[in-house]
This record gives C-alpha cells, sequence and structure tokens, in this order.
C-alpha cells in the first residue's frame, strides 16, 4: 500500500481535485446528435426566478383590493407601476418602476395543486405519469443551445443557484449530460463556497499544493498517460483556479452594485446570475426556496420576503439593460403554482394560503419579448382564468422560440419515439398557442 492510498480523500475533496466531475466536466461519452445554431434567435440566454413553493398571485402581481379583506388581507393598496393601467403589490415600489421593461401574464393555469407534480408540469410542459420522464427547460436548452450547439465554455450551460429546484430528474430521458450543476454555497457569505469549485476555508494556493502534492504520489498516473483524464483535470483547475471560476467571485465587483442587489442569498443569486450569462451560460435558474409555502401566516412571510425579491429582481432587470444584456436575455419568473384567493384566518393558519394551480401570474422581460404588456386575466377574486388561460406549454414554447428552438420540433429520444419539444393536447393539457401578444 503506497502513501496515497492511506490519505483519507473525501468525496468532496476528490470534486475539489476535478476527478468526480462535480464541475460538469467529466460527461458521458453518450450525447445526441449536434444542434445546428439558428441564426433567427433574439434571445441567447435564459435566467429563470423560480419561486419554489408558489407565491401568491394576489400578493405579486396580480391584486385584488375590491374583493375585500377575505381575499387581499391587509395588502389592499397596489401601486401604480410606470406603465399606465399596471397595478403591483404595494410593497414591489422598485419593479414598480421598470414594469416598462417585463410583462406579466396574469391567467397562468394548469390546475395542479402538489408541489412534485406542478414543478414538473411547468418545468416540461406536461403532465406527470407515464412511462417518460421528460426533461426540463434548462436540459432542454442545455442539449439545443449547449454541448451539442458548440458550447466551449469551461462553466456548464445549465447552472442552477444554488439548490436543486425540482424533485424530479430534470434531465429526464436526456441523460445526466444535460442535468443541471447546483452550485451550493451562499454568494451572501464572504465567500461564495461553490460545491466542487470554491472550498470555504481553502485557500488557492493550498489548491494548488493539494494539486502538486497528488501528482507526486500518483505514480500509475505517470506511467500511464491517459489523454481524456489528463484534460479533464486540466479543464477542472482552469474552473477552479483559473479565470473561468472567477465568475463565481462577488469580491470582483463594486460594493456599490452588490448593494444594488441586496446583501441577501437572492440579490447576490442575481447578480451572479448576470455574471454567468455574461460569460455565454445559456441557462441560469435563481431558485429562491424558502417562503412561499405560505400556509401559515402569509402576509407576515410577505412583508419580509417581497422587499428581498423586490431589490434583487429589479437590479437584474436594471443591469442587464444597462449592459445591453436585456435584448438578449430571456427573465422568467413564476412558481410552480399560486396561493388559495381566499385568506384562511383561522387557526392554525392565521392568515395563510393554500396551493392553487387554477390561475396564477408569471413575468416575462427581455429576449425580445414586449414589456410593458399583460397577458390575460383573472376574474374579480382571482379564483379562476377570466381571459385568454396561459398553459406552461403555451409560456415554455414562446421562450423556445425566442432562443430559436422550434417548439414544433423533435425531442431525440433515446428509444428513437417521436417526441416533440412542446407537447400537444394530446398530451394531457390544453394548448392554447404561443405568447403571440409579447412576441
Amino acid at each position: 500500500m503506497n502513501q496515497l492510498t492511506r490519505l483519507p480523500i473525501t468525496r468532496r475533496e476528490m470534486a475539489q481535485y476535478g476527478l468526480l466531475g462535480a464541475t460538469g466536466l467529466l460527461l458521458p461519452k453518450f450525447a445526441f446528435p449536434a444542434t445546428a445554431p439558428n441564426p433567427t434567435a433574439k434571445a441567447k440566454a435564459v435566467i429563470q426566478i423560480w419561486m419554489w413553493g408558489g407565491p401568491a398571485h394576489l400578493d405579486t402581481f396580480d391584486p385584488k383590493p375590491e374583493a375585500g379583506n377575505d381575499y387581499c388581507g391587509p395588502l389592499d393598496s397596489p401601486i401604480e407601476t410606470n406603465v399606465k393601467g399596471i397595478r403591483i403589490c404595494e410593497l414591489l415600489p422598485l419593479l414598480a418602476r421598470q414594469a416598462d421593461k417585463y410583462s406579466l401574464i396574469r391567467s397562468m393555469t394548469h390546475g395542479v395543486n402538489a408541489h412534485e407534480t406542478a414543478s414538473y408540469t411547468m418545468q416540461t410542459g406536461r403532465l406527470s405519469g407515464g412511462h417518460d420522464v421528460y426533461p426540463s427547460v434548462g436540459a432542454v436548452v442545455s442539449l439545443f443551445k449547449g454541448y451539442n450547439a458548440g458550447y466551449k465554455g469551461l462553466i456548464p450551460p445549465y447552472i442552477v443557484l444554488t439548490q436543486p429546484q425540482g424533485r424530479f430528474s430534470e434531465a429526464g430521458f436526456l441523460g445526466s449530460r444535460y442535468k443541471h450543476f447546483a452550485t451550493g454555497g451562499d454568494p451572501a457569505q464572504a465567500r461564495f463556497a461553490v460545491e466542487g469549485v470554491v472550498a470555504q476555508g481553502i485557500t488557492d494556493q493550498r489548491q494548488r499544493d493539494r494539486r502538486a502534492y497528488l501528482h507526486q504520489m500518483d505514480t500509475l498516473g505517470q506511467a500511464i498517460h491517459v489523454p481524456d483524464m489528463e484534460e479533464t483535470e486540466k479543464q477542472a483547475y482552469e474552473l477552479i483556479l483559473g479565470d473561468a471560476g472567477k465568475v463565481f467571485d462577488l469580491s470582483q465587483e463594486k460594493d456599490e452594485m452588490r448593494d444594488l442587489y441586496g446583501r441577501t442569498t437572492f440579490g447576490q443569486s442575481c447578480l451572479v446570475a448576470r455574471r454567468l450569462v455574461e460569460r455565454g451560460v445559456p441557462y441560469v435558474t435563481i431558485n429562491y426556496q424558502g417562503g412561499w409555502d405560505t400556509h401559515k401566516q402569509n402576509f407576515q412571510v410577505m412583508r419580509q420576503r417581497l422587499p428581498q425579491m423586490d431589490r434583487g429582481l429589479s437590479a437584474l432587470l436594471q443591469d442587464l439593460s444597462t449592459r445591453g444584456l436585456l435584448d438578449s436575455t430571456i427573465v422568467w419568473w413564476n412558481g410552480e403554482f399560486g396561493r388559495t384567493p381566499k385568506v384562511d384566518w383561522g387557526a392554525p393558519w392565521n392568515g395563510g394560503r393554500g396551493h392553487w394551480g387554477g390561475v396564477f401570474s408569471a413575468l416575462l422581460a427581455g429576449g425580445g419579448f414586449k414589456g410593458g404588456q399583460v397577458v390575460g386575466a383573472s376574474d374579480t377574486r382571482g379564483e379562476e382564468v377570466k381571459s385568454r388561460p396561459v398553459y406552461p406549454a403555451d409560456l415554455i414554447g414562446s421562450i423556445y422560440r425566442q432562443l430559436g428552438i422550434d417548439p414544433a420540433g423533435k425531442l431525440p429520444h433515446p428509444a428513437g419515439v417521436p417526441t416533440r419539444v412542446t407537447p400537444t393536447a394530446a398530451d394531457g393539457l390544453p394548448v392554447a398557442g404561443l405568447l403571440e401578444e409579447l412576441l
């Protein structure tokens, strides 16, 4: 037994050495055929703001003060935006000043009221169940705009900040090559400890020393050269110690910029997302966890969470616009569903809202989508769709179209089964059509 075999190397340390592919660099050899770039694409990237848990549409972008206290609660004073006729929640004053940059969909619907199945439906456009697990939007973009489209970045093409967003295999039948890379860590900390890239408490010099020591002890590797492994190690260390990994280093941003986004996990995640699309990463999800599944004390949570969301999202829109990136970057905000319009004031809920997939809201900005528009409407109490229902496949297909991905095109099913990029009504949910109002 040589000295190397006695070293207590953990899985985390191996990922830091670049030997396990936590950075997305050790990919399976199997891949689907290459896809040709689409010159008609208006967008190059997507930043998805995934509101895990489901935010209340009445407390965000579809306020109903006229419905009375049993529906709007204490948030009964919506504010005007910089677009005449559009009002949003009083706790979103910064976003109110930028309504010309985004459009609201107030008639999203799928009727699914469970977190896991609703998340799957909003991420794939399809109902859950059946033999196949379909890929999420991020995985599809990773296929068509990532490695198979000639993507050469050392940063994986599908990044999640900071924890995985759903409770299903998001790559589906496309396989692990197209799965997200979840960063872990917290960008609001002094050092953003990205899993497998930046380790808390380990300096860059110590990483270099570890690499040198590993080479010194690796007598087998010196005797048998494996070009693929050597290249993978080189790429991994470029991400860990080179320029590529610096995209996660927010100390390179001015304090004024970091303050603009807000020194919260969500705000700083928005800043990292801007840096990633600036580097050419085609799909970034910010999984805004915690606080949106408001069965209890909904309004107390809203007063805490909405100002954080307001600052981070408004800064992202402003920053992308200032840098000339908004035209080529889609910003997509929503959760898996909305919340029950009628408030449950009784114990133990004390002003809580339940799950509501009947009608809810989404926000779209950038990437060629028009700003300052409202698509569809809910009824006077926000309980049902009043006009222009928008189904998940309608929204997802519209995003694909802006990216130059044909919604009616084919996904490469490993069993050779003909599979559309977006589903038809025969797959379970109605399809009303692309969002032509915003294109």
